[in-house]
């Protein structure tokens, strides 16, 4: 039982969540809103003047920027999911975070509910709707130990809530799908009872591998694999080197191994989350096989292109619709270029976070004997700050490429003239060979 107050704190921690992002409109508020918004775009599409919305606010012509000035906002995009429609919720252009794909979980499972009129979503409306789920979940009948339990669970589920925008400390262990270092952002997750998985494992048929391993998280890897190199002992010299190849091998964050726990893990029909290369999806199992969420805004106006196939650690899945029925892009290369660049940044992450080590190494090679930690700490955190500082900046440097080549190219074009002429030579060849050929009768 809790000491005489506690009951009192407790009680006020679950009220707290009322409070959350008190600065952003209520639900009720919200789907006012997203009606008026919605009367706005409905009537400059039908080519009629745009509504004056009450008040001196501007007209909504670009509800998005001009409505949440300053916000991440979210398009929402409906598909016909189990002959009811259903809202997922699509990535922009601020990348990936853990609250979409827990959002898109509970939308899909029905746990949570939008307007139907409603076309796009604030981080801080998300994380408003998602704390009223949390509220209205909470167990009625339980004991009084499970209820503190419960209670606590929630507390310190609020103090990182507000991760979820942006990133989660997971860190997971190479023995199972489901096994990750414990951290208090795994709180979250059980609090909302969704499963958490991952397909990085190791193979338990390669004795080496396993032995050098063992039942290490990735980070407690990272620093084995560095006491290792610097050890005298050849022995532990061999299970560093063992150890460094298979993140290295395994820079995907996925294995064939994993791949095959990972579908005998997933329940038939079950809504989870699956996380890789710092990226986390919706996933969930038909028919034996497993499917990933497709969110990438790029596929906003591809209605029947819903879930992509994860049958290889390669990453090119196949589309499928709201059935699982295979539905090609109706822009393939457009559609490509956008899945591409996404799977290309999370690559590019994980190979840095591999890399990382084989850095480290030269630099610890560097260090004098005798160091003491406070310095040897500041050393190590400056070389993060600098990987860090250099990593954003060849980011910043390829989206400026990208830009340039886009504005370069013509806007009506979709691909470029040395695609188009890959296109061509194929059928040239064929018409020589045609020539070339004798027909014998």
């Amino acid at each position: 039982p809790s000491p005489p107050g506690e009951e009192s704190r407790s009680l006020d921690s679950l009220e707290s969540f009322s409070n959350l992002h008190s600065c952003c409109p209520s639900s009720s508020e919200l789907n006012s809103d997203a009606e008026e918004a919605a009367v706005v775009v409905a009537a400059a599409s039908a080519g009629g003047p745009a509504l004056q919305p009450e008040g001196d606010r501007p007209a909504a012509s670009s509800p998005s920027k001009e409505r949440f000035p300053g916000q991440s906002v979210y398009h929402i995009k409906w598909v016909r999911w189990k002959e009811e429609n259903t809202p997922v919720i699509t990535q922009n252009e601020n990348g990936p975070c853990p609250l979409l794909a827990i959002m898109n979980v509970l939308l899909l499972a029905w746990k949570i509910k939008l307007p139907p009129i409603m076309e796009i979503i604030t981080a801080e409306q998300l994380m408003e709707y998602l704390g009223d789920y949390i509220l209205e979940a909470k167990p009625k009948e339980i004991s009084e130990i499970q209820r503190v339990n419960y209670e606590q669970n929630m507390s310190d589920a609020m103090a990182i809530l507000h991760k979820l925008q942006t990133g989660l400390d997971v860190n997971v262990k190479f023995t199972g799908v489901r096994v990750f270092e414990y951290t208090p952002e795994c709180i979250v997750f059980d609090l909302l009872d969704i499963p958490l998985y991952h397909g990085w494992l190791v193979d338990p048929q390669v004795a080496d591998i396993v032995k050098a391993v063992g039942n290490c998280s990735y980070n407690q890897l990272v620093e084995k694999i560095i006491s290792c190199k610097q050890s005298d002992n050849s022995e532990l010299v061999s299970e560093g080197f063992v150890a460094e190849q298979f993140l290295n091998n395994t820079a995907t964050q996925l294995t064939y191994h994993g791949l095959c726990e990972l579908t005998s893990a997933v329940q038939e029909g079950e809504l989870c989350v699956f996380f890789r290369n710092n990226h986390f999806s919706t996933m969930t199992k038909y028919k034996g096989q497993l499917y990933l969420l497709v969110t990438d805004q790029g596929f906003l106006t591809e209605e029947k292109v819903v879930w992509e196939s994860l049958h290889n650690v390669d990453g090119d899945g196949n589309f499928c619709d709201s059935e699982f029925h295979l539905r090609p892009p109706s822009d393939p290369e457009t559609v490509y270029r956008g899945q591409q660049d996404q799977i290309d940044q999370d690559y590019l992450m994980a190979l840095s976070l591999q890399q990382e080590q084989q850095n480290q190494e030269i630099n610890w090679e560097q260090i004098p004997e005798g160091i003491s930690d406070l310095e040897l700490a500041k050393k190590l955190q400056e070389e993060e700050d600098r990987r860090a500082s250099q990593y954003y900046q060849e980011q910043e440097q390829a989206a400026a490429q990208v830009q340039v080549q886009g504005a370069a190219s013509p806007a009506s074009g979709r691909q470029s003239g040395s695609n188009e002429r890959k296109r061509k030579e194929p059928r040239e060849k064929e018409r020589e060979k045609e020539k070339n050929n004798c027909v014998l009768l």
